[in-house]
């Protein structure tokens, strides 16, 4: 039978990400699973790839701060590209209610180090970006080292320099049992035959609920429908632009090769497996985008271009992390809500942490367990885009 010190289930970013770090702690012995025949098939490969530190809550600031310094320096440590590029977020307040939201959040981003995030007039936007409609823009904010990232190549970084340090990478390598002894995990049954460890880690994104299932845990995490759409070739609308989200309907878009990127987030979009791109979106963002860019009523865009993805939501758009109660030895890094690639990093570092040790400095880990709903301790998340 095949051995391992620590199992991890889904070889997306997240998977990756516990990999490399686990390894960088001295535990060579890691097994990655993925059950399609390439990694990031699943949400990594269609994320829009944008890293942020301007949450709301303080756990997920927290992770930001571990994770996008790491994103700045991923070339220089792991000698593998990821595509960082600091190029921002701009959060744009048309009501008094949003611009005081900012505020607040922004007092809290300072308070746990975060420097370079400020507030903008709505003066300053109209003269930073005159393309946008920008009377009804009463301010904003933007920070300097927000952006994005390719979140395949940087799936790939983890797991190469992971691989280089011992760690192993099973593909089509499916899943169908998690073996116990008493209260211990002792092992997994997979397509490609069983495997014996101490530590089972569960990665595996959208269906992290079915995993975690063969462990006998309910864990809330569903998977819903995001779409995004490419435009062709476009340069009526400055390529050295930000993340830029229209907080009035949560339309938000930014540069991509040639053209940009768009995303919005339908709220009749109901949970679910549904991988196929709805050609009704089309008119749906398109609708939105030329309301607060009036020079995107002239963008072409191809439907076979756009694609859907999914997300994995909790109850309170927090991930799942850390030991699952009532068995020992298997742990969970689940439910990012649309924020996998962004904390990637940060996740690596925490699993690895409490894997190992039992314990971890980034951030409170209790706060984040799955205990936290049925002891009625959810901390919402507003800022999900």
């Amino acid at each position: 039978m095949e051995t391992a010190d620590v199992v991890i289930i889904g070889g997306g970013i997240v998977g990756s990400s516990i990999a490399y770090h686990l390894t960088q702690a001295g535990c060579r012995d890691v097994l990655v699973l993925e059950r399609e025949t390439h990694q990031g098939k699943g949400s990594t490969g269609k994320s829009m790839g944008g890293v942020r530190a301007q949450f709301s809550t303080p756990v997920n600031i927290q992770m930001s701060l571990y994770s996008i310094p790491f994103y700045a320096s991923f070339e220089e440590s792991l000698g593998l590209p990821c595509g960082y590029r600091p190029q921002g977020y701009l959060f744009l307040a048309t009501c008094d209610r949003h611009l005081a939201y900012l505020r607040d959040n922004q007092a809290r981003q300072r308070a746990l180090g975060l420097t370079n995030a400020g507030m903008l007039s709505g003066e300053e936007i109209r003269a930073a970006y005159p393309q946008l409609r920008g009377d009804d823009i009463l301010g904003g904010s933007f920070c300097s080292s927000d952006g994005f990232v390719d979140p395949y190549s940087a799936m790939v970084g983890f797991m190469t320099r992971a691989a280089g340090q011992g760690a192993r990478l099973w593909r089509q390598a499916e899943v169908t049992a998690i073996l116990r002894e008493g209260e211990f995990v002792s092992g997994v049954d997979t397509s490609r035959g069983p495997v014996s460890t101490r530590a089972v880690v569960n990665a595996a994104g959208p269906w992290a609920a079915q995993i975690a299932a063969l462990a006998g845990i309910r864990l809330p995490v569903e998977p819903l429908r995001r779409m995004l759409v490419p435009t062709e070739p476009f340069d009526e609308f400055p390529h050295s632009a930000p993340m830029i989200i229209d907080m009035s309907t949560g339309f938000h878009f930014r540069p991509e090769g040639l053209g940009f990127l768009m995303a919005w987030n339908d709220p009749e979009e109901t949970y679910g497996y549904k991988l196929d791109f709805d050609p009704g979106f089309i008119e749906k963002i398109l609708l939105r985008a030329a309301d607060r860019v009036p020079c995107f009523e002239n963008v072409a865009v191809n439907p076979k271009r756009a694609w859907a993805g999914l997300y994995e939501m909790t109850p309170d758009h927090h991930p799942i992390l850390g030991a699952a109660p009532g068995i020992r030895g298997f742990f969970l890094a689940n439910g990012f809500s649309g924020h996998g690639v962004m904390h990637a990093p940060a996740t690596g570092k925490i699993l690895a942490d409490l894997v190992l040790t039992g314990t971890t400095s980034l951030i409170q880990a209790e706060l984040l367990n799955l205990e936290r709903f049925s002891e009625n301790r959810m901390i919402e998340e507003t800022a999900v885009l």
